[in-house]
């Protein structure tokens, strides 16, 4: 599971006239939305701003390049199994709006027995963390807690994006075990994994494949990829795996 996927709304109180109707949702009022991945500790790997507030979760995921490494493939290389089941691409956390792809995990909306009551429960709570991760944004800014008062929409891009810069920071140097981005050999250090995950994410795979004359990638694997990572096959098979998984451990929790 690689993080937690969610959108947030940013009120543009200053939104100028002529484009009041794009950004103007179900709230009646002109929004900026926040495309974001989130772990546990409210950390942001991924923000994508400046959809109008018209658009919804679908149609913002669909102009976010959140997946565009992954189809074009340039994401590093997966191997897990979950119950003897081989699997090479992550998945994100999302709520039901979101489709139903091979990269996406819902919570069951009508669980059929307890297995599904329960995966559908820690998934649930697991999620909330993003909306967390939104919340602790809005109380450290107020700036972006109130409405938007800028006129240029770049602007507030760059407002978003330095404030969520800072917010990262914050999470690292409050972290228990921050080693200031040092390790000793001698000491165990429990950030050494999280690094490592930030230089696998940080790395562009270079051996995909390509036309040899050309150097571009080839059409038909594209596809493949695009077809495999919006699957609605993929999704189910992976659902029943962590549901069945989840609850084979559900009596090893401490």
């Amino acid at each position: 599971m690689i993080g937690l996927l969610d959108c947030m709304h940013w009120r543009w109180k200053n939104c100028p006239t002529g484009w009041q109707g794009s950004f103007s949702g179900k709230s009646r009022k002109p929004t900026i939305i926040l495309e974001a991945v989130a772990d546990f500790d409210t950390w942001i790997w991924h923000a994508f701003f400046r959809i109008p507030g018209t658009q919804n979760d679908i149609t913002v995921l669909g102009r976010s390049p959140l997946f565009d490494a992954l189809t074009e493939g340039q994401s590093p290389q997966l191997d897990y199994h979950i119950n003897n089941h081989r699997y090479s691409m992550g998945y994100y956390l999302a709520d039901g709006i979101y489709p139903k792809w091979a990269t996406l995990v819902q919570a069951i909306r009508r669980p059929q027995n307890e297995a599904e009551a329960y995966f559908t429960t820690k998934q649930e709570a697991f999620r909330k963390d993003v909306e967390r991760a939104f919340g602790v944004l809005q109380v450290r800014w107020a700036i972006i807690r109130q409405p938007a008062r800028g006129w240029s929409l770049e602007n507030l891009s760059n407002i978003m994006l330095a404030c969520i810069i800072l917010h990262n920071m914050i999470v690292e140097d409050e972290r228990a075990d921050y080693y200031n981005g040092e390790s000793d050999d001698d000491e165990p250090d429990p950030n050494r994994s999280r690094r490592a995950r930030a230089r696998i994410l940080d790395e562009v795979r270079e051996n995909f494949e390509r036309d040899p004359r050309s150097g571009r990638i080839i059409m038909s694997e594209y596809m493949s990829r695009y077809r495999m990572m919006r699957s609605p096959v993929g999704n189910r098979h992976l659902q029943d795996d962590l549901v069945q998984h989840l609850w084979s451990l559900r009596g090893q929790a401490p």
